[in-house]
C-alpha cells in the first residue's frame, strides 16, 4: 500500500518565509553595493566622476529594488507571521525561536520608516519627472536614516540566520519509557 505524504501547513509558510527573505536581504544588499558606486570612497559625498545620465541610471535601479524589496519583506512578514502560528515549535522549548522572532519584529518600525522613503524614492522615479538633485536628497536621507540603526538591524538578521542553523537554548524533551 502506498505511503501518501500531506504537506504541513507550516512547512509552506516557512518556504514563503524563505524565499520572501532572499528577495528582500539580496535587494538590500545590492542596494548597497550600487549606493557605494554613487558616493566618494568613505564619505556622504557624492563622487564626481559619474555623469548625470550614469547617475540617473543607477538611481532608476535603486528604485526597481527598491520595489522588489518591498515585496520581498511583505512577504516574509507574512511568511514569519503564518509560521510562528503554524509551527510545531514552541518559544518556550525554542529559545532561539523566541530570539529570532523578537529580532526581526524588533526592527519592523526601521524597515517601515526606511521603506517610507524608498517609496518616496519610487513614485519620484516612476511617476514623475524629477532631476538627480531629488534622488540625491532622498537618497542622503535613506542612508542617514535613523543613525545607522538599518545596520544594525541587518547584523540581526545575520544573528537569526546563525541561531536558525544552531538552535541554541533548545529544552531537550525527556522520554519516559
Amino acid at each position: 500500500m502506498p505511503v501518501v505524504h500531506t504537506i504541513q501547513p507550516w512547512r509552506i509558510a516557512l518556504l514563503v518565509l524563505l524565499v520572501g527573505s532572499f528577495v528582500w536581504l539580496g535587494s538590500l544588499h545590492t542596494r548597497m553595493l550600487i549606493g557605494n558606486t554613487l558616493l566618494a570612497p568613505g564619505t556622504l559625498e557624492f563622487s564626481d566622476t559619474l555623469a548625470p545620465e550614469a547617475e540617473q541610471e543607477l538611481f532608476r535601479t535603486l528604485s526597481g529594488l527598491a520595489v522588489a524589496g518591498i515585496v520581498g519583506y511583505v512577504i516574509t512578514l507574512g511568511g514569519a507571521i503564518a509560521f510562528l502560528f503554524l509551527s510545531p515549535l514552541r518559544m518556550r522549548a525554542d529559545g532561539w525561536l523566541l530570539m529570532s522572532s523578537v529580532l526581526f519584529f524588533l526592527f519592523m518600525p526601521v524597515e517601515l520608516f526606511t521603506m517610507s522613503i524608498d517609496i518616496r524614492m519610487i513614485r519620484q522615479e516612476f511617476f514623475t519627472t524629477a532631476g538627480n538633485d531629488v534622488f540625491r536628497t532622498l537618497f542622503l536621507e535613506r542612508m542617514g536614516a535613523l543613525a545607522g540603526v538599518p545596520i544594525i538591524a541587518i547584523l540581526c538578521y545575520y544573528t537569526i540566520v546563525v541561531l536558525a542553523i544552531f538552535q541554541p537554548l533548545t529544552q531537550l524533551q525527556s522520554h519516559e519509557a
